[in-house]
């Protein structure tokens, strides 16, 4: 099928189709997600059950794309709160240890390719980069709108960041926005990427010629007597191209053909169209099983405990209102009506003289294992959410070897998560913000392709596994000591020195500088060749092997 043919808007439209009914059996498990983890994010992560957040094809004028969410209280069905903290505590640990907003978190190094001569002068271009492209991180939204895209991922096991190209007048050249999932459907290629994208929103004839000056839209719909805050459902997609040139192609078109548009004779619904070199769309997942496109997160694994710790306090506290105003019951003798009774303090109940009057009725069971049932579902939910290994330490002294088991056992436990990030998130992020940049003239074209440019990810995260491998360095070294100074001997002190530096992230220019073979030679040679203070013999440079005729005994 050519390329002309796939970009039609009926074509279009069928493949939007089929990404939303591929969607759609997600729908009511994001929805408990988010109703129980993440209440406040329902009315931009998925709208009501039924409601207008995933509908399609609801014609001009619609519904509003889950805006009747919007202001509603969310936590009327949220008991505990157990998980909406661990999500919370889950999200901000992402934060700070994979995009921390203190910066540091990329490097960009020379590769193998380059010669040894070049090395020094490309790490300097390299390191001036770095700090251009943090200080537009650092200018932009990015740490808000990254966090709320981690909430996604925490909560939902999907989430995407768009990354736009801001106007001159703005302090930085990135613009972010954490797209909410209910507004997209993906595409996902046969090696595994999620980088074909289709976004519906909801916009006024208005939004849509700011958003897309070289909108061509229909003649009927630009008409000052039609209603100017009427919305329509469009679409933007962004796919992959399928030329072989490389890049994507981005179309805009509306959800339905607009009403009117035969009448008027317009007849191609193509707002907008064009190409981008690099997708402005970076979708990312928490876990991914085999044949499906969206990811799965650890709410998904402890949603069972969460629904469970939140009926078990639901019903801990009728307990608690039945045990504090009580049942009661009353002889039928026509003096007392129980409808007019009020159990407030001061308030005096006739009764019939010899009858029972109001007597309690005790409760048939008791909730006091209730304690021993919500401690352990709490627990395993912190388990699920790693708020035991990426919360707070409780202890805030810790020894080295603390240190270093805690970041052994983070690494092993968030190896393929970290893994999944790195390929999904950090590197299109950052090969996105390059050309954005390169685009503006700031930087020049720097492809990272790990032959002449390396790209580092060098946030916390990224430093678990270095450390653990400096802590069994630095186990070994001690077991060492234990032979004695014989084995310690065998050690270059220097070479174990400077690599632990690399491997904690230390600095280089805390360290001494090192003397390569030619210049110790070189300083050698200047030691032998020095004239003597008082007219003693120069020193030599290295000690006779045997006695000397001068020393030799008589």
């Amino acid at each position: 099928m050519s390329e002309r043919v796939e970009m039609t808007p009926d074509m279009l439209r069928k493949r939007f189709r089929a990404a939303l009914q591929r969607r759609e059996h997600w729908h009511r498990h994001w929805q408990e997600c988010y109703e129980f983890a993440l209440p406040q994010r329902q009315e931009n992560g998925v709208g009501a059950a039924g409601g207008g957040g995933f509908s399609y094809g609801a014609g001009a004028g619609g519904g509003s794309g889950g805006a009747a969410n919007i202001g509603k209280k969310q936590f009327d069905r949220v008991f505990d709160a157990t998980a909406p903290d661990a999500v919370e505590q889950l999200a901000a640990s992402l934060l700070g240890e994979v995009t921390p907003p203190s910066g540091g978190w990329f490097q960009m190094v020379p590769g193998d390719a380059v010669p040894d001569g070049a090395q020094g002068e490309l790490a300097e271009k390299l390191a001036r980069a770095v700090r251009i492209v943090q200080g537009h991180f650092e200018r932009s939204n990015f740490a808000v709108e990254i966090h709320q895209a981690y909430l996604d991922l925490v909560t939902v096991g999907t989430a995407c960041l768009r990354l736009e190209e801001a106007g001159g007048d703005a302090p930085s050249r990135f613009r972010f926005c954490a797209v909410p999932v209910r507004e997209l459907a993906f595409e996902e290629r046969v090696d595994g990427r999620l980088d074909a994208v289709f976004r519906q929103l909801w916009l006024t004839i208005e939004d849509v010629a700011e958003k897309w000056p070289e909108a061509k839209l229909p003649a009927h719909m630009t008409e000052r007597d039609k209603a100017v805050l009427e919305k329509h459902a469009v679409i933007e997609a962004v796919l992959p191209d399928r030329r072989g040139q490389g890049g994507y192609d981005y179309v805009v078109f509306f959800a339905s053909d607009p009403a009117g548009a035969a009448q008027s004779g317009d007849t191609d619904s193509i707002i907008a169209s064009g190409r981008f070199d690099v997708s402005p769309y970076i979708a990312f997942r928490w876990l991914k099983a085999p044949g499906e496109i969206y990811g799965r997160s650890p709410v998904m694994k402890a949603l069972p405990d969460i629904k469970t710790a939140n009926k078990v306090v639901e019903l801990v506290l009728k307990n608690a209102s039945i045990a504090v105003t009580g049942i009661w019951q009353a002889d039928d003798d026509g003096i007392l009506n129980p409808a007019t009774v009020r159990l407030v303090p001061g308030s005096i109940i006739p009764k019939a003289v010899g009858s029972a009057g109001l007597t309690p009725l005790d409760a048939p069971g008791r909730f006091d294992v209730s304690d021993v049932v919500l401690a352990d579902l709490r627990e395993r939910i912190r388990r699920c959410l790693l708020t035991d290994r990426l919360g707070q330490v409780d202890a805030p002294r810790m020894t080295a070897t603390e240190v270093l088991e805690r970041a052994a056992e983070n690494s092993r436990l968030l190896a393929a998560t970290y893994s999944r990030l790195q390929a999904e998130l950090i590197f299109p992020l950052m090969r996105r913000a390059l050309h954005v940049l390169a685009r503006s003239g700031e930087l020049p074209d720097i492809p990272i392709d790990g032959n002449v440019v390396c790209l580092r990810h060098s946030a916390p995260m990224a430093q678990l596994g270095r450390k653990a491998e400096a802590g069994q360095v630095l186990d070994w070294l001690e077991r060492l000591t234990k032979l004695g100074p014989d084995a310690t001997g065998s050690v270059d002190i220097d070479r174990t020195v400077r690599w632990l530096a690399d491997r904690f992230g230390v600095p280089q220019d805390l360290l001494q500088p090192s003397l390569n073979p030619n210049e110790l030679a070189g300083l050698m040679m200047d030691l032998a060749g020095a004239t003597p203070a008082k007219g003693d013999e120069a020193m030599p440079v290295d000690p006779p092997v045997g006695p000397s005729v001068e020393t030799a005994p008589g």
